[in-house]
């Protein structure tokens, strides 16, 4: 039997569904019938509108794909990085912008109607109320109707194309605002301008001016194809922006618009790949498949719906945020030299680039999160992206920690990078060139690389005191050298270094290179060298080593970055044995800890529900975070000091009070920088986790307290066995949130931990849930 294509288009827009074909004979004939059983639309769990009423620029997605170079979406806000973008409480849209990223913006349309008499103010006063009650979000589409013209405005894309579909109210003259020179979110857009290349084609340029993260200025190149006549163009020389007239609005109008950051050759190229025909409804299916796709990639059973549905909207924040550089044809903006150039990524035997350039926001606190939940569930994510680190070294001579318009912006601190790449090695999923690598990381890791930088630190080498670290073992607070940079907190910092260190010793031994093996196990010892065991906290020290006077672990910041002395000490995954030693033992250790997080229950377990109130003194003093990244880790701490009843009992009540929400009012408490604290939230909800970052020689996942009663997380065969990981929690419930027994594949588990090499075979682990505590 044929299927038809409407039953096939269907079948495309659920996602998962299987179809079983049946032969039977009846009279000489043979009758297929077709029978499609429905499984799960994961993206119908998905709610995007997730604490967008403490928004930022590029944390809010919809018309969108997965890292996609264009993040289509409406904007209520427009000036400022923070609380920007679409914000739930603000009842206007200024515009649709297509690039909502790491600082980063531009490319602002609005379609609008113009009456006969139309005012001069047009070119600023096109503003338009909207109602979320007239309003469609979900993964990979939007509809909104702007009240103030009665426009439907409905928006998709593929990964480097806007697709708009505008249906105009009739008898008025239908037109698109280009507001190309503005302020958008964390930039200026400046130097726009629009032509008309054919009757119905448009094409551009902005400029995406400096910031104090990204010091260079990144071209946008745009074509817009529309499937009516543009009757005229106007601009407005006090605005620098355009006023496109239609011809005909008597039906729906669509408009293409692709972008490139090298050319509007590869823009328009863009859009033949990505988009060749006019179908918005095809559009919109095949990005929901995406979707589904990638979110079905852990199917959970159990739970609550809002459950579900928080789980599922962790997992797509989780799959975002860091976006697509590179066009179609693998050309790519390189910004690290003095002059900009185009770059070229390989390509493979069909001429599609072998993976994708990213722009990115800091792996600053990724070993707890992306690189876990990406390594596992999505290796060929973590292999692009490990791809994409060692393309800029290639071109710039350093492994980046945050890059952006192709070009570093030393985002917070550190060696970041390096742990997620270890880990991608460990896993097997970054297999060659394994040597070059090393040497690439190696020098993050010594004078003159970027470990050496302060945040945003961009012409000189002195504000991440390294040399201190290496020669005195520690960073000192303050740094003596007055530089230009942030987050210059020395006990962090050593903290920081040191853990980098290990992981990048895991690699050394990996490659049989010894010297530097014994050599950085050394430096990642230099934690010891801030603990104060006096005062029993870790605790910054001058350049003569005399420790901070009037030394308050509850202290915001002064020393420690984005965090207090309580929460910042127990940044050593590498050695908690060695931790727990210097407090006087693991009991100690337990008790000391147990108590921070009995006192950060009072207060949800995070600093306010926004970065911003981080610094308030009602919430400053919270002992441990789980609204910023240097503290997400210590629920699982207790695992490792042979208390796993106090992991499975805290990170079930974290989950409760900090990651359950649903609604705009709340989500991620704090920092969500582009899917850590998603990725986050999901590991703790399936109860899996690496506390080292997955960077030992055969990656360990410690087992936590999942909420689901059933856990599936599907293999990607490419990299990993063809098959599934099942984790299962019997007699769960809100009240059992211990397990008393663990077995895999029917043989029992020791230490509540299992390795790579167990869960990439495919399998089953088995938890016999109980209401009663058990540190056996």
């Amino acid at each position: 039997m044929k299927l038809t294509q409407s039953i096939i288009n269907r079948v495309a827009g659920i996602g998962f569904v299987t179809l079983s074909l049946i032969s039977c004979k009846n009279d000489d004939k043979r009758i297929a019938l077709a029978e499609k059983d429905v499984l799960i639309d994961y993206t119908e769990k998905v709610y995007p509108q997730l604490d967008t009423e403490n928004s930022r620029w590029f944390f809010f997605s919809s018309a969108c794909r997965p890292f996609g170079m264009v993040n289509l979406s409406p904007d209520t806000e427009i000036n400022g990085a923070w609380g920007s973008g679409y914000r739930y409480k603000v009842d206007t849209i200024k515009g649709f912008s297509h690039i909502h990223a790491w600082q980063m913006s531009g490319v602002s349309v609005m379609p609008i109607t113009v009456s006969k008499e139309k005012s001069e103010n047009i070119f600023k006063d096109f503003y338009s109320k909207f109602s979320h009650e007239k309003e469609t979000i979900k993964p990979g589409y939007h509809a909104v109707e702007l009240e103030k013209y009665q426009i439907k405005a409905e928006l998709t894309s593929t990964k480097r194309v806007g697709f708009h579909q505008y249906t105009f109210p009739e008898n008025q003259q239908a037109a698109i605002l280009f507001n190309l020179n503005t302020v958008l979110g964390p930039c200026e857009n400046s130097g726009g301008v629009l032509e008309k290349n054919a009757s119905n084609e448009l094409s551009g340029t902005l400029t995406m001016e400096p910031t104090g993260r990204r010091p260079k200025p990144v071209t946008v190149y745009f074509k817009a194809i529309l499937n009516t006549d543009i009757s005229s163009v106007e601009k407005d020389e006090k605005t620098g922006n355009y006023l496109i007239n239609l011809a005909n609005n008597s039906e729906k109008v669509l408009m293409k618009l692709g972008i490139s950051y090298t050319s509007v050759e590869n823009a328009t190229n863009n859009i033949n790949e990505e988009v060749p025909h006019w179908d918005f409804d095809e559009v919109v299916s095949q990005s929901h498949t995406e979707w589904n796709d990638l979110l079905g990639r852990i199917d959970v059973k159990g739970g609550t719906e809002q459950d579900q549905r928080r789980f599922y909207t962790d997992l797509w924040h989780a799959l975002q945020g860091r976006r697509t550089i590179n066009d179609a044809n693998g050309a790519y903006p390189d910004n690290t030299g003095a002059t900009f150039r185009v770059g070229q990524l390989p390509l493979d035997e069909n001429g599609k680039p072998k993976f994708n350039h990213f722009n990115s926001d800091s792996f600053w606190g990724a070993q707890w999160t992306i690189n876990t939940l990406w390594g596992l569930v999505y290796p060929e994510i973590m292999h692009d992206f490990t791809q994409s680190l060692m393309q800029y070294y290639k071109d710039g001579g350093l492994i980046p920690r945050g890059p952006s318009g192709g070009n570093y912006t030393y985002v917070m601190t550190g060696a970041s990078s390096t742990p997620f790449i270890v880990s991608a090695i460990q896993k097997g999923i970054a297999k060659d060139n394994l040597e070059e690598i090393y040497q690439a990381l190696k020098k993050n890791h010594m004078p003159r690389g970027i470990m050496e930088k302060a945040g945003y630190e961009h012409t000189t080498f002195l504000g991440g005191g390294l040399k201190y670290y290496i020669n005195n073992g520690y960073v000192p607070y303050p740094i003596p050298e007055k530089v230009k940079g942030i987050h210059k907190d020395g006990a962090s910092l050593t903290m920081e270094y040191a853990y980098q260190d290990w992981t990048l010793a895991q690699l050394a031994k990996k490659l049989n290179h010894r010297d530097d093996y014994d050599y950085f196990m050394k430096r990642s010892q230099n934690y010891k060298n801030v603990f104060d065991a006096q005062v029993g906290w870790m605790r910054p020290k001058n350049v003569d080593g005399v420790w901070k006077k009037d030394f308050d672990p509850y202290q915001v910041e002064n020393g420690f970055i984005e965090s207090n002395g309580a929460q910042a000490t127990w940044f050593v995954p590498q050695d908690l044995q060695g931790l727990a030693a210097l407090m006087g033992g693991e009991e100690k250790a337990v008790e000391k800890l147990n108590n921070q997080f009995m006192e950060a229950e009072k207060l949800g377990f995070a600093a306010g529900n926004s970065h911003a109130q981080e610094l308030h003194p009602e919430y400053s003093r919270i002992p441990v975070n789980f609204g910023n990244q240097p503290s997400i880790q210590t629920s699982f701490v207790f695992n490792q000091l042979n208390r796993p009843d106090l992991t499975q009992f805290w990170t079930r009540n974290v989950v409760k009070k900090t990651f359950s929400g649903l609604s705009p009012a709340t989500g991620y408490n704090g920092d969500e920088d582009q899917g850590l604290m998603g990725s986050l939230a999901v590991l703790m909800k399936i109860g899996l986790f690496q506390m080292n970052g997955g960077t030992d020689e055969n990656p360990e996942y410690q087992i936590g307290s999942p909420i689901f009663d059933e856990v599936v997380i599907k293999l990607n065969p490419e990299y990993y066995s063809n098959s599934t990981f099942t984790i299962k929690a019997n007699n769960n419930s809100d009240a059992n949130v211990y397990f008393n027994k663990v077995t895999l594949n029917g043989k029992a588990v020791e230490g509540y931990k299992i390795e790579q090499s167990d869960i990439i075979k495919g399998g089953e682990l088995t938890l016999e849930m109980t209401n009663k505590a058990n540190n056996k």
